[in-house]
């Protein structure tokens, strides 16, 4: 397969697919940060040079990745930061080749951002979601030969970056895009020495034929090559799984410019690589020149794949139910500056509940969310942040065109890559005076051929433009059935007459917003308000709370319940419709945005089976139970501690388990044993009508796997009676202390001291003293403004050792207090 050549260059920036180990180091620690702009990168020196106390005085400490935004995009009081921050650090440069290359390489940054060594500009980017790489060689040469290396600086060299997130109409992604636009070094940043001619890139195309019986390995690359060395010496040794060599290739030749086609092997019987069984061999390229060698390594797959015309989708030729989920870059606390052990976390967890295929939204994600699809084996959808807006001038397009040029280039050789995105809701308009279709299916045209010459071996997506739907390879189109529109027992319905639109049809977004720890007693109560047959996609101001026509969105409950059951039935559907290529919900974990102030969490977008620092909801076991095929079993309930009711109801007990057959106990007593089907909506016929006793029930499930195992789940929950009146007082209580972290539960009463199960107020917490709140995480119980749950609210206080008075208020209520030592 022939590789169209495309090249942008960028002054000094060199856009690097990968840099060996060897001479690699992560510039984790001893920065400072300053939030806001200076009047130039002078001011950022100075102070270090001069250790002038009257300097500019706000610089903090903080270790990499860190983002601008880490606790104030949550917060409930202001809109998040939009604006320059600066950082610096002092490196020791210790390159240990003679007339080597030292190189800062850029795993992302955001949005803009300027490269500073001493006071002289090095570099500048544009696009916070590109990996990009500096050679600071000669800057660095330069500044050891001026005084100040010397004496002000000790042998250190002073290192600026100016990154910057402000408000920039001619920019993608759009500010008006439903999750936050970043600013900070939030990727981590990477010290690299080469010898003077390294591997800039390593294009790999692995393929195999039909019956996986010869895989073909076509190999080109590209060089760093700036001194203008004449010949190399290029070897490259192919090892299986096992890290047996299988192929190798060597020869000396001219050094060369651009990209070069450097060897073509063929693989008798390649193990392949699939969801199941993620094989990986590895290309290890070692260029030599000059006595000195520079070794990459890249991960390759071999697999085949195919979105069948009008059909399903099949790998290594047989038919693969995409099972999916959605990623942001995104966590409590730290916002975009999710560490790799936090990322493996997320990964790990999704690959746990089932997933093979993952659309990471709305831009491109870090080499380290690749690597892990590859390792975990989930096939991926990766696309470049063109979301809403409309489309704008040349600087908005040559950015495009630079971001699925570098998205494509860096994530080229990972065998999960199956579908390069070009944009997402492109149909939404707003940022500019003119919002043109013909002018943007001209556009996407450009797009869509400038990937496929990049990349002629894997295909095209956009999701919800239908007016570009003819251009690219899949489409999505938008189908929120039971949530923006319709009701969720026309998915299905909705689901066919899409696909019968298109030559291949992929549903990416599905879902709806679920208040973490909110339950209900009759959770599917608004979808009889909601009208059907009028379509199910999602339209201009439905994401709204207000107004408009009724929809579950804005008229439902929010809670857990209402979730599980359009989960369930989508999954249940999904099970029986074969021409289905797959689906991917809506996401894995909640996120921040700026344009859902209102919600129950404000700021967040609550659609995740997870919340923002990983606690599952109980929407993650429907999915295990339909995806997973190692035995689980679960009770639903496991944060629903009161449930209520009249005396002797009977009340459902649901329980989500893929093994056969379940035995549910109340209070100790068989409540009979149930056959899973899962045809028999809801959780696939493992239901029980029981009935509780007033105050505490214990409930346990007893699950056979297929090899006659028992596994088991229980939970503890009240139940309560008595009815309750008008909200009247709230109760703040102390329920857990450890390690000096005191958790705090507000719990809102009647006049009578009946507990408002049903009450959805809003409360804030405070707290004044010598503790700290936990706040601003983005989670149910991490949030001073927060919705109850069940009449409950949960946040937790770092006490520092110390004596504080905690406060919850809510409006037209009496606030109330808890005294803390």
């Amino acid at each position: 397969m022939k590789r169209v050549k495309l090249v942008f260059f960028l002054g000094l920036l060199i856009c690097s697919q990968y840099i060996s180990a060897q001479n690699k180091q992560r510039l984790i620690n001893n920065w400072e940060y300053l939030k806001g702009d200076l009047g130039g990168v002078w001011e950022a020196v100075r102070p270090v040079k001069e250790g002038n106390p009257e300097s500019v005085p706000l610089w903090q400490s903080v270790n990499l990745p860190h983002c601008f935004n880490a606790l104030n995009s949550v917060d409930p009081d202001e809109n998040y930061y939009q604006g320059p921050g600066w950082y610096r650090t002092q490196l020791d440069v210790k390159n240990p080749y003679s007339e080597g290359r030292t190189l800062l390489h850029f795993e992302g940054a955001g949005q803009k951002t300027r490269v500073y060594i001493y006071d002289k500009k090095v570099a500048e980017h544009v696009g916070g979601y590109d990996e990009w790489t500096v050679d600071i060689t000669d800057a660095v040469n330069a500044f050891k030969k001026t005084a100040a290396f010397d004496k002000e600086f000790k042998g250190k060299i002073p290192l600026e970056i100016r990154c910057d997130n402000s408000r920039d109409l001619e920019m993608i992604p759009s500010d008006l895009s439903d999750f936050n636009v970043y600013g900070g070094l939030y990727r981590y940043l990477n010290l690299v020495y080469v010898p003077k001619v390294s591997v800039d890139k390593i294009f790999a195309a692995a393929s195999v034929d039909a019956k996986g019986a010869l895989g073909k390995l076509n190999i080109s690359g590209r060089l760093l090559n700036p001194n203008g060395v004449d010949t190399v010496s290029v070897k490259i040794e192919v090892r299986d799984p096992e890290g047996k060599i299988v192929a190798t290739w060597e020869n000396q030749i001219k050094a060369f410019y651009g990209d070069k086609a450097l060897w073509e092997a063929n693989l008798k019987a390649p193990k392949l690589w699939s969801p199941e069984k993620p094989n990986l061999y590895t290309v290890q390229t070692s260029i030599t020149a000059k006595g000195d060698t520079h070794v990459h390594q890249e991960k390759i797959g071999f697999r085949s794949f195919e979105f069948q015309k009008k059909g399903p989708f099949l790998l290594n030729g047989k038919r693969l139910l995409l099972r999916g989920t959605h990623r942001h870059e995104d966590h409590a606390g730290v916002a975009a500056a999710m560490t790799e052990e936090m990322i493996r976390q997320e990964m790990t967890m999704m690959k746990e509940m089932g997933v093979n295929f993952i659309r990471l939204g709305h831009y491109q994600q870090s080499r380290i969310v690749l690597d892990l699809c590859d390792s975990l084996g989930i096939l991926v959808w990766e696309e470049i942040p063109w979301c809403r807006g409309g489309l704008g001038g040349d600087v908005y397009k040559n950015q495009a065109r630079r971001m699925l040029t570098n998205m494509i280039e860096q994530h080229y050789n990972h065998a999960s890559v199956i579908i390069w995105g070009l944009g997402n809701e492109n149909d939404w308009p707003g940022d500019f005076n003119e919002f043109d279709e013909q002018k943007i299916r001209t556009f996407m045209k450009e797009l869509n051929d400038l990937s496929h010459k990049l990349d002629p071996t894997r295909k095209t997506a956009i999701r919800r433009c239908d007016f570009c739907k003819d251009i690219v390879d899949v489409y999505s189109p938008s189908i929120w059935a039971g949530w923006y529109r319709g009701i969720y027992t026309e998915y299905k319905e909705a689901s066919k007459k899409e696909f019968d639109r298109v030559d291949h049809f992929l549903h990416v977004e599905w879902g709806g917003d679920s208040h973490a720890g909110r339950h209900s007693e009759s959770p599917d109560k608004a979808l009889s308000i909601v009208e059907t047959g009028v379509g199910t996609d999602e339209r201009a101001g439905d994401a709204s709370l207000h107004g408009g026509a009724a929809r579950v969105s804005k008229d439902g409950d929010w809670s857990e319940s209402y979730i599980v059951n359009l989960i369930d039935w989508h999954l249940k559907e999904q099970e029986n419709m074969p021409w289905l290529t797959g689906a991917a919900y809506w996401p894995f974990k909640d996120f921040s945005t700026p344009v859902r102030p209102d919600n129950p969490v404000p700021y967040m977008n609550q659609k995740g089976v997870i919340e923002r620092d990983f606690t599952k909801k109980e929407a993650y076991y429907v999915f295990q139970s339909y995806w997973t095929a190692a035995p689980m079993v679960h009770v639903y309930g496991h944060s629903w501690p009161v449930r209520w009711g009249d005396a002797g109801e009977q009340k459902m007990v649901k329980v989500y388990s893929n093994c056969n057959e379940a035995e549910l106990f109340l209070n100790g007593k068989s409540m009979g044993k149930k056959k899973r089907n899962s045809q028999n909506f809801p959780a696939a016929g493992l239901r029980w009508m029981v009935k509780y006793n007033e105050g505490p029930n214990q409930i346990k499930v007893v699950a056979k796997t297929k090899d006659g195992k028992e596994i088991t789940d229980e939970i503890t929950q009240e139940y309560q009676t008595a009815k309750w009146g008008k909200p009247a007082k709230l109760v703040l209580e102390k329920i857990a202390e450890k390690d000096n972290i005191v958790v705090m539960q507000a719990r809102l009463f009647d006049a009578n001291n009946i507990l408002c199960l049903d009450a959805r107020n809003y409360v804030t917490f405070g707290l004044t003293g010598e503790g700290a709140l936990i706040d601003d995480q983005g989670t149910s119980d991490g949030s001073r403004k927060v919705q109850l749950y069940n009449g409950r609210a949960v946040i937790s206080v770092n006490t520092n050792k110390g004596k504080s008075v905690a406060s919850v208020k809510a409006d037209g209520i009496p606030a109330g207090f808890l005294s803390i030592n």
